[in-house]
């Protein structure tokens, strides 16, 4: 297992050589410098326990995609994530809300961190309204689908799997929600919250229809003779995906420290480690092994979704998100073991299915 998270290791060593420097050169003192190697230790650990579900839904959609896409998904992928996610989308909000250029919403994020965080914190209803859309659009549609016929928590999917015969019953479903939650908000915030929201459910249907016109394209290139080995419809959505992950760390690291370098650092870290993670599960297959992990993955999803929406309104602390999402995929894990060791021939026909 070692042998998929040497790379993280690695980076990590030279993201706490970063900080430690960065430090003594704010601090000028051991302690100063020790309080922010914490800071940026504890930011890694909350995008590990923000994200672990985001490894997983990863997982089960790398796992069906081409080698060359897989790889290009976990190079240039990853560079979006640290690169753009961590440190390009806080300053372009920065930029935007404050009619800032490029270099002085860097000058800003670096002199004036006070300013920096109430800026980047001053959009949270929209980041709030758009994340939390997709993901809920993510998780439910997982569930929304008549064709699922593996079930974990029984009694509420064979509903939902019902109710997906009515056509766009998930938008209707997260539109309702999001009316809950803008009249609880000042008009002005509402509109901003419905809006972005909107934007959310938009985006997550032009994903899937470039998804849809990808596979049909390649089907009829099939049909023809032709090899097709083409995932960008499956690249594109894993990184809105890791995006709207993203926005809820970006966000909640603000509450740890308003230094740009420190939480670039620890977020870093953390999306190295998530990284690590998925390509551990699609390269021993534990999603075919253990076969209610993926349904705990997605029903975190929804959850954090929620908890986004929600959040446009009410505080809810990261320590929260980051356990109910461990508690729903460990619960799930434990299940999946109960289940292959009840009935061992279930989990080797899954495995057969995915081979």
């Amino acid at each position: 297992m070692l042998q998929f998270y040497k790379g993280s290791i690695v980076f990590t060593l030279v993201c706490l050589a970063l900080g430690a420097w960065y430090g003594w050169e704010q601090t000028g003192t051991l302690a100063g410098t020790l309080s922010l190697l914490w800071i940026v230790l504890v930011l890694s650990i909350l995008e590990v326990s923000l994200s672990f579900d985001n490894a997983v839904v990863n997982a089960s959609v790398l796992k069906d995609m081409d080698a060359i896409w897989q790889q290009r998904f976990l190079t240039w992928g990853m560079l979006i994530a640290v690169f753009g996610m961590r440190i390009v989308f806080p300053l372009a909000i920065v930029g935007i809300a404050a009619g800032l250029g490029p270099m002085d919403a860097l000058d800003l994020s670096l002199n004036d961190p006070a300013r920096y965080e109430v800026i980047v914190s001053s959009a949270h209803v929209g980041i709030a309204g758009f994340g939390g859309t997709f993901l809920a659009m993510v998780g439910l549609s997982f569930f929304f689908d008549g064709e699922k016929d593996v079930h974990w928590i029984a009694w509420l999917e064979q509903h939902l799997r019902t109710i997906s015969n009515i056509k766009a019953a998930e938008i209707a479903l997260v539109l309702i929600v999001m009316y809950l939650v803008s009249t609880l908000l000042t008009p002005e915030e509402a509109l901003t919250f419905m809006v972005s929201g909107c934007l959310g459910i938009v985006t997550f249907i032009g994903v899937e229809a470039l998804g849809t016109i990808l596979e049909m394209r390649e089907q009829a290139l099939a049909l023809q003779g032709a090899t097709v080995r083409s995932g960008l419809g499956g690249f594109l959505y894993l990184n809105i995906l890791d995006a709207s992950f993203s926005f809820d760390g970006v966000i909640g690291a603000f509450a740890l420290s308003n230094q740009m370098v420190v939480i670039a650092l620890g977020l870093s870290i953390g999306a190295m480690f998530v990284r690590s993670m998925t390509i551990m599960l699609v390269r021993q297959g534990t999603l075919a092994e253990y076969r209610y992990l993926e349904h705990g993955a997605f029903w975190a999803i929804v959850a954090l979704g929620g908890i986004m929406l929600l959040s446009a309104k009410f505080h809810i602390p990261e320590t929260v998100t980051g356990l109910l999402g461990v508690v729903l995929i460990g619960a799930s894990l434990w299940w999946s073991i109960r289940h292959k060791r009840r009935f061992p021939q279930d989990n080797s026909e899954i495995a057969a299915t995915a081979d």
